[in-house]
C-alpha cells in the first residue's frame, strides 16, 4: 500500500507554499534547491514537492500548463492519463448522447472525470489504489469540481453503477513488464468491462489502439482517435445508436470523423503525381479505402497504406505529397540525387522498409538549402524510394 503521508503533506498550507516556491525548478537545480529548502522544511516534504514539480512539468503536454501547475500527479498518472483534448472530445460526445451522470471506473488521477465534470456531467470516480484516489480527489477540489466529482476508493468490480446514465472504463494496460497487449490481461479484463458496458444505457471503454479488429465485440462501435496526427487511443462505444460493427476514425483538433462504408480494398495503381499518407487513426480503423475513394486514388502496393493519384484532391484524413522522383532502392543514387538538388533538410518516412530513417540520413549526409521528403516503401512488391515534398 502506498504511504499517503508525503502526498497529504503537500495539501497543507506549508506544502502548497513549497509547491509554489519550487515551481519550474530545472533538473540541474534540484540538488541545490533541495539543500537550501531542507534548512527550513522537513526533508520528506521537500522531496515530495520537488517530485510533484517534476511531474507537473511533464504533465503540461497533456493537461496544459495552467491546469498542470494546479493539479497533483503520480508517475503512473502522468504516463497513463488521457490527453485533455481527447478527454474533452469524449466527454462532449457523452453529453451529446444525453448523458448527465457517469460512473468512471479505473479513474486514475482524474483526467477523464475532470473533462466530464467540465461538460456538466456528474461523475462517480473509482480507483482501488489509495494514493491514486487521493490524488483524484485533490484534483477535483483544486479545480473547483468537487461538487460534480465524487471519488471513491474501491474495487471497480464491486461498484454498483445502476444509478448512472453511462459507464466509462479505462482498464490498466500496463504491468510490471510494460504494456499489456492481450485485452484479457487488462486490469480488469476487457470481457468484464464489456459485460458492465452491455448492462448500461451508454458506455465507453478506452482500449489500446493496437487492439485487433477481431477482438472488438460485435455489439460495439469502435473508434480510433488521433490528436495532431498521433494515434492516442481506441474507444469501444455501446448504446450510441450506431449499431454493432460500426467503425470510425476521429481526428483532433476538429473533431473530424470518418465513418466506415464497408468498401472493398482499393485497387493497385502505378505511382502517380501525388501520394497520400492517411492519418494513423484512419489506418488503425482500416478506413484507407474510404480515403482512397475520396481522393480517387489507389494503392501503390496491396500491403502498404500509401495512396497514389494523378489529380490533387485535398482531404483532412491524409497528408498529400507531390512526388518528383521514383527510384529503386539504392543509397548511392539517392545520395547523388539529393546532392544534385542541394537538399540539406531531409524528412525520411518508411512503410514496408527495414531501413531506419536515422541510418539513411547518416549515409546520404544531406547538405544544402533545399528540403525534400523521401519515402522508403514498396511499390508492387519492389523496394522503392519516392522523393517529393508536402503540400498544404
Amino acid at each position: 500500500m502506498n504511504d499517503l503521508r508525503p502526498f497529504h503533506s503537500l495539501l497543507t498550507p506549508e506544502g502548497r507554499a513549497l509547491l509554489d516556491e519550487v515551481r519550474g525548478t530545472a533538473p540541474a537545480e534540484e540538488l541545490a534547491v533541495a539543500t537550501r529548502l531542507r534548512r527550513d522544511h522537513p526533508a520528506d516534504l521537500v522531496s515530495a514537492a520537488l517530485g510533484q514539480a517534476r511531474l507537473r512539468q511533464r504533465a503540461a503536454a497533456k493537461f496544459g500548463a495552467e491546469d498542470a501547475e494546479r493539479m497533483y500527479f503520480t508517475p503512473n498518472g502522468v504516463e497513463q492519463s488521457t490527453r485533455t483534448s481527447v478527454a474533452d472530445y469524449r466527454a462532449g460526445r457523452l453529453r451529446d448522447l444525453g448523458v448527465t451522470s457517469v460512473a468512471d471506473l479505473c479513474c486514475g488521477i482524474g483526467g477523464d472525470a475532470i473533462a466530464l465534470a467540465r461538460a456538466g456531467i456528474r461523475v462517480l470516480a473509482v480507483d482501488r489504489d489509495p494514493l491514486t484516489a487521493a490524488v483524484a480527489r485533490a484534483n477535483a477540489q483544486t479545480l473547483g469540481l468537487a461538487d460534480l466529482i465524487e471519488v471513491r476508493e474501491a474495487d471497480v468490480t464491486e461498484v454498483d453503477t445502476a444509478g448512472y446514465d453511462a459507464v466509462f472504463v479505462d482498464p490498466a494496460r500496463r504491468g510490471g513488464r510494460g504494456r499489456i497487449f492481450d485485452p484479457e490481461a487488462y486490469s480488469p479484463p476487457l470481457s468484464w468491462a464489456v459485460g458492465v458496458a452491455s448492462a448500461a444505457r451508454v458506455a465507453a471503454l478506452k482500449i489500446a489502439p493496437g487492439i485487433p479488429h477481431e477482438a472488438v465485440p460485435a455489439q460495439a462501435e469502435a473508434e480510433w482517435i488521433s490528436d495532431g496526427g498521433d494515434v492516442k487511443e481506441a474507444v469501444l462505444w455501446f448504446g450510441t445508436g450506431a449499431g454493432g460493427a460500426a467503425v470510425r476514425a476521429t481526428l483532433l483538433p476538429g473533431p473530424r470523423s470518418l465513418l466506415s462504408r464497408g468498401l472493398p480494398d482499393p485497387e493497385m495503381r502505378p505511382v502517380g503525381r501525388y501520394l497520400y499518407e492517411p492519418d494513423g487513426a484512419v489506418i488503425r480503423a482500416h478506413l484507407v479505402a474510404e480515403v482512397a475513394e475520396e481522393v480517387d486514388g489507389g494503392l501503390i502496393d496491396p500491403t502498404i497504406a500509401y495512396i497514389t493519384a494523378d489529380a490533387l484532391r485535398p482531404t483532412v484524413y491524409a497528408s498529400a505529397y507531390e512526388i518528383t522522383d521514383r527510384l529503386p532502392f539504392n543509397l548511392k543514387k539517392l545520395k547523388a540525387l539529393l546532392r544534385e538538388r542541394e537538399v540539406g533538410v531531409l524528412t525520411v518516412k518508411k512503410r514496408g522498409s527495414a531501413v531506419e530513417p536515422e541510418e539513411l540520413r547518416k549515409k546520404v549526409k544531406p547538405q544544402g538549402p533545399n528540403s525534400a521528403t523521401v519515402f522508403l516503401t514498396r511499390v508492387a512488391g519492389a523496394p522503392t524510394m519516392l522523393i517529393g515534398h508536402p503540400l498544404g
